[in-house]
Order: structure tokens, then C-alpha cells, then sequence
């Protein structure tokens, strides 16, 4: 507390200058607020817009949600039978030596795939004796069997007996005609093997996003794609495999996949069974045993990563997953009721969210104390709350919140606020240094520097003790009338600036300018303890006394008139505090001990000397100085006389300048 009366002082005394910038609308304050109107009308029409940048940002922060989230179990009612690597290669695998139970496999997989429809009629009917809840394949079948068209009649039989139960996969492809129009054809299977009861499920997903993957169901396909163009519309291969497995679900909210796995742990999520194992006698005797296909929806597709079989589709999860794989988790979203949503679809609302999301944390920074670190850490901490509450959202209510636009915006509002903030107060600080440095020594400006700005108990008023030094030029009122206003103005401030440069040079502080008077402090703001602050407060007086002599050469050389002053001091207790009207405060020091202070400065004229020290100072430091008692005095406006010195110098200094002084000033008196 000692330490921030003077930069109270120091900004009454600038606060002019303050207003006056506090007008100007280049101030740093003022940019930082337009720049986070700025960043914050950024954020709306970013959002507005949606545009390939925002789009990737916040599928970036959706996949890292995925990755906080974990990994969720999905329902074990979905049983993936892969057309994997093995599939592809078991038949050459189990044909040499000749395995009795792997006969099928060696017959019905025999390479190059595709493989003989007949496989899948033999893997249909074992699945449905199995207790098979449906059997959906994401294959087209959209062509004739290469093995002739008994192969196509065996599929085609199979397919009959469990029609109600088994979907087949239907496709558009898009294409260009001559016109350049693009076209869009769909891919059924092929009527030699489709009975006309059979169930179709359209695989197409929508175009992968600006990210290159997928998030959407199929059914947005059908929505956003074929409805427009008023194109046969086919249940998605989800809504299909449903149907026929006869399972209710409630009506998506969303269009969103709920993504089961997560981008560091995606293998596995839903049970795999190799497609030859089916064929095998003795894996589908476990099978059975461990009913592994009982009331179960059986997804046949390709999981292999050979060129020629693999249909491999980008996914929040992974860059290359099987499309049985994403077909799975579309079913599961559906069953369980997952879709994710947007929280606020429509672009023009949206956008207003964000602009009031932006807006309000803005204001909310604009209101916190100037404190600039405080700033930044309020912004990063709203910008990650947001986060916080967009993951809460998407975890627990699956839906989407606009999450990296705000939380971008946020945070460049806070370091756009900050820096502005920042430069603003080195503006200022410098500014108060420069300002401060004229009235207090280096040393004291820095350690004001480092107070914080809680003046509060300060003005109420406080109690200290200090050296109080006052000086006052002898015979100014008749030398001002003189003198021409300009030369009298110039030495006078010659005079003034030798003074205070001593004053500050000493650890004092220049407290206010009187006419040709100068009051001084020497322990206040900072006390650098009793005995040293009265020493200061001497060594003040004597290299007072050293540099007004030194004026005098010079003026005596330029024929100017020399001038002489008196010093007096003081060391008491007194009271400081905020004093003055409504229109007109200052920080001010009062008490007795400032007015003895001043009158002994008066009772230089009496004893004709240049400097007079009080007892009070003169005990605190009589070890170390040379004075001569001149008697005691009473002082107006105070009971009781006080004892007053006349300083010669330290202990062990020649007197012969003192005593030139005091002659100099003899000499001027008696004129």
C-alpha cells in the first residue's frame, strides 16, 4: 500500500491527457473492441456460409469427439460374414492336402471371385436352419452368373424359399452422357435371379463430405439425391434389412451415423465370422453349438483388401472400412434410435446462434476487470466451456452444435482484446513512467510500478512518517518584477530542473511545485527505513546547496542575477489521503509536521543560513553530520518552540564551502 499513492497522484496529474485520448477512437481499447465486433460478424457469416473450411474444421472437432466419447458397444443382434482374405484364398488353402470337412469350401470358393452363386444359396440355407433373423448381401448381383444359368437357378431357388427374409443390394451410378448431363442409373440384380418378392436395399450414401468420408445414413441419399430428381425411390439397404427382419424403430431425428468405434480403435466393433467358415462342416458344427446366427441379421459383404473384391468407404473412424462394415453401423443407428442431428438446421438461425454465442462472451470480456492475462485466460476458458458443452451435446443428446467457428472466434476475440489491451497498458505504463519519473527517483517508480491498482484503502486516509523538505528562492517577488517574463520563466526552470533532478537523485520524491517552492518527500511512498530516509532527505539539501552554487558561476559568466534559496526540514508523522471537491481531488500529505516543515524553510530569512534542520531530524541523524545549533523557535500554528540547526555538511568534510556559501549569501542579503 505504501507504494500506489503516487501513481493515484501521478494519473490525477495526467488525467487530461487521458481524456483526451479516451476521445480518440484509434485508442488501442477501441480497436480491440471493433476487432472483436469483427471476429464475432466473421463467425456468423462463417457459419452462414458453411463453406469447405468451416465443413472440415468441424468434422475434424465431430471425429474428436468421437475419439473423447469412446468406444460404445453396439447390439450384438448384427453379425457381419466377411468376405475377407481368407474367404479368398481358403479353397486353394484346404485343396491340397484334401480336407473331407472343407469340401464345400474347396468346391463352392474355388478362385477367382466372384465365386459361384451357389455358394451363397448353400450359406443361405444354412443360416436361415440356423435361426437366422434375415440375411442381407451388400453385393449386386446385377449381372448373369459367369457359371452358366443353373448357378443362377440354385441362387435364384434359395432366394425363393426365404424371400421375405433376405435383401439384395441395388445401386445408382452416376454418369455423363454426350450432352455432358449426368446421369444417374440404378443397378438391380438381375432377373434370372430375383423372385419378384424379394426385398432390394439401395447402398448408396451420399457423395463423401469436404473431409473425403461419410457421415450420413443412405437415406439422405434417397432424400437429397433421388427425391429431386423424382428417380425410382428404393429403400436404403438399413431401412430394407430392418423390414425384413422385422425389427421396429423409432423415427431417425437425425441424418447422422452414430459411429460405434472410434478412429484409435475401430477394428472389431461388431462380431465378424469369415465367409468359408460357413462352408466348413466342422467351424459351422461351433457355429451352430454356439448359435452364433441365431436371431441374428446377417450382413454379407466384402471386408477384403484385394483390389478386385474390396469396397472400402471413408469414415470418421477409418480412412478404409469395409461398406458392410458402414452398412452396420447405419442399422445399429436405426435400432438403437442414434442418429446424430443438427442442433439447429436451419443456416439463418444457426447463424444467429453463433453471432449471440460470440457476442455475449465478447461483452462478458469487455466487462471483466482490464486486468490483460486475466482477459486471455477468461477467453481460452470460454472458448473450452463451449467445447464442453458442444461434446455434452453431442455424447449424451446426438446432436451438433456449431463447435470450432465459436470457439475459434472466441478466442481470437480474447487475443485480439488482449493484445490491444496489452499495448494499450505499455502505452499507459510508459506514459505514467515518464510522467512519474519527473517527481520520483527510478528506483521508486519501479517499485510502483509492480503495485496492483487497489487504491481504495489508500484515499481513505493513512498515517506515515517521512522527511519533509521544503525550498524557496530568496527575494523571487522582487526579482520577478524585475526581470522580462521570458528570461525570469527560462532560469527559473533552470533552476527548478537542477533542483528535482537532485531531489530524485537522492530517492525523494518532488511532491508538488509552489511558485519558485518545491516540496519534497523523502520516505514516502517508499520508506527505505528511518535513518535512511532522513539521511536521503540531507544528502538532498547538500547537493542542493553544490548545484545552485555551481548555477551561480554560470550565471555570473552570463551576467544573469544569481539566485540563492533556503531549505528547510523536517521528520514527523503525518497524515496523506485523497483531498478536494467533487470537481478537483489530489493526493495530499498534511499534518504538523509539513507545516514545521515550511515554516523552518521560512526561518532561513531569520538566521540568515540556507539550510535549517529541525531536532527531530537532526537526532536521527546527528552521528553522521556537522551542524550548528542556531536556537529554538516558535513556529505559528504549532504550541511549544522547536530546535533548529544550520547544516554544514557530513563529518569529516572541509567546512571552507559552507562557509563560502553562507558568505555568498550574506553578501546578497545586505545589498
Amino acid at each position: 500500500m505504501k507504494l500506489e499513492w503516487k501513481r493515484d497522484q501521478t494519473q490525477k496529474i495526467v488525467s487530461r491527457q487521458k481524456n483526451k485520448r479516451s476521445k480518440s477512437f484509434l485508442r488501442p481499447e477501441f480497436v480491440g473492441l471493433m476487432l472483436m465486433g469483427f471476429w464475432t460478424l466473421c463467425g456468423a457469416i462463417a457459419t452462414f456460409w458453411n463453406g469447405s473450411y468451416v465443413q472440415l474444421i468441424e468434422r475434424q472437432t465431430q471425429r474428436f469427439f468421437i475419439e473423447l466419447r469412446g468406444q460404445v458397444s453396439p447390439p450384438d443382434d448384427i453379425v457381419i460374414l466377411a468376405i475377407d482374405d481368407e474367404s479368398l484364398t481358403a479353397s486353394e488353402r484346404y485343396r491340397n492336402p484334401p480336407d473331407p470337412k472343407k469340401q464345400a469350401v474347396v468346391q463352392l470358393l474355388e478362385p477367382p471371385f466372384p465365386w459361384k452363386r451357389s455358394a451363397y444359396a448353400e450359406v443361405i440355407e444354412r443360416l436361415m436352419s440356423a435361426g437366422a433373423k434375415s440375411v442381407s448381401f451388400d453385393l449386386l448381383f446385377d449381372l448373369p452368373s459367369g457359371y452358366g444359368t443353373e448357378d443362377d437357378r440354385t441362387f435364384k431357388k434359395a432366394l425363393s424359399n426365404y424371400s421375405d427374409r433376405i435383401v439384395l443390394a441395388a445401386s445408382y451410378y452416376d454418369g455423363i452422357d454426350p450432352q455432358g448431363i449426368i446421369t444417374h442409373e440404378l443397378y438391380k440384380p438381375h432377373q434370372d435371379v430375383t423372385p419378384t418378392s424379394i426385398s432390394f436395399g439401395l447402398v448408396n450414401f451420399l457423395p463423401p463430405e469436404v473431409d473425403g468420408r461419410v457421415y450420413t445414413l443412405g437415406s439422405e441419399y434417397i432424400e437429397q439425391i433421388l427425391r429431386p430428381l423424382e428417380l425410382d425411390k428404393i429403400p436404403s439397404f438399413a431401412q430394407s434389412t430392418l423390414q425384413v427382419a422385422q425389427v421396429n424403430y423409432p423415427p431417425p431425428k437425425g441424418s447422422g451415423i452414430f459411429f460405434y468405434g472410434t478412429p484409435n480403435h475401430h477394428q472389431n466393433i461388431f462380431k465378424k465370422i469369415p465367409f468359408w467358415q460357413v462352408l466348413a462342416s466342422d467351424w459351422w458344427e461351433v457355429h451352430l453349438r454356439e448359435k452364433t446366427f441365431k436371431d441374428k441379421i446377417v450382413l454379407i459383404g466384402a471386408t477384403a483388401d484385394q483390389q478386385e473384391v474390396g469396397d472400402l468407404v471413408a469414415t470418421p473412424i477409418d480412412l478404409q472400412m469395409a461398406g458392410v462394415e458402414l452398412h452396420a453401423h447405419a442399422i445399429a443407428t436405426l435400432m438403437e434410435g442414434r442418429s446424430i442431428r443438427e442442433a439447429i438446421p436451419n443456416s439463418y438461425l444457426r447463424s444467429l446462434f453463433v453471432f449471440v454465442l460470440i457476442g455475449s462472451a465478447a461483452a462478458c470480456l469487455y466487462k471483466l476487470p482490464k486486468i490483460t492475462v486475466a482477459i486471455l485466460f477468461w477467453g481460452l476458458g470460454m472458448a473450452v466451456v463451449w467445447i464442453g458443452i458442444s461434446f455434452l451435446g453431442f455424447s449424451s443428446g446426438r446432436f451438433i452444435l456449431p463447435v470450432a467457428v465459436p470457439a475459434i472466434a472466441i478466442t481470437l476475440n480474447s487475443l485480439s482484446y488482449f493484445t490491444t489491451l496489452f499495448i494499450s497498458d505499455q502505452i499507459e505504463k510508459q506514459r505514467f513512467r515518464s510522467t512519474l519519473e519527473r517527481y520520483v527517483a527510478a528506483p521508486v517508480v519501479q517499485e510502483i510500478l509492480k503495485q496492483p491498482d487497489d487504491y481504495q484503502e489508500l484515499l481513505k486516509g493513512r498515517k506515515l512518517k517521512a522527511a519533509i523538505l521544503f525550498s524557496d528562492i530568496r527575494g523571487f517577488t522582487t526579482l520577478s518584477s524585475q526581470l522580462e517574463p521570458e528570461p525570469l520563466v527560462e532560469q527559473l526552470n533552470i533552476y527548478l530542473n537542477a533542483m528535482v533532478e537532485v531531489i530524485l537523485d537522492a530517492g525523494g520524491t518532488v511532491d508538488k511545485f509552489i511558485g519558485d517552492a518545491v516540496m519534497a518527500e523523502f520516505g514516502s511512498p517508499v520508506s527505505e527505513g528511518e535513518k535512511t530516509d532522513a539521511m536521503n532527505s540531507i544528502r538532498a539539501a547538500l547537493e542542493m546547496r553544490k548545484a545552485l552554487h555551481k548555477l551561480r558561476e554560470q550565471w555570473y559568466q552570463e551576467g544573469r542575477v544569481p539566485l540563492f534559496n533556503g531549505i528547510g526540514i523536517n521528520y514527523g508523522e503525518l497524515i496523506a489521503g485523497d483531498i478536494g471537491s467533487l470537481r478537483r481531488r489530489e493526493y495530499a500529505v498534511i499534518g504538523d509536521a509539513v507545516n514545521v516543515a515550511s515554516r523552518v524553510e521560512g526561518l532561513t530569512k531569520t538566521f540568515g543560513t540556507d539550510i535549517l534542520i529541525t531536532d527531530s531530524l537532526y537526532e536521527i541523524v546527528k552521528e553522521e553530520i556537522e551542524v550548528i545549533y542556531v536556537g529554538e523557535q516558535e513556529v505559528r500554528g504549532r504550541s511549544g518552540a522547536v530546535r533548529l540547526y544550520s547544516l554544514i555538511g557530513f563529518k569529516g568534510e572541509s567546512q571552507q564551502f559552507y562557509q563560502q556559501v553562507q558568505d555568498d549569501l550574506q553578501r546578497y542579503l545586505n545589498k
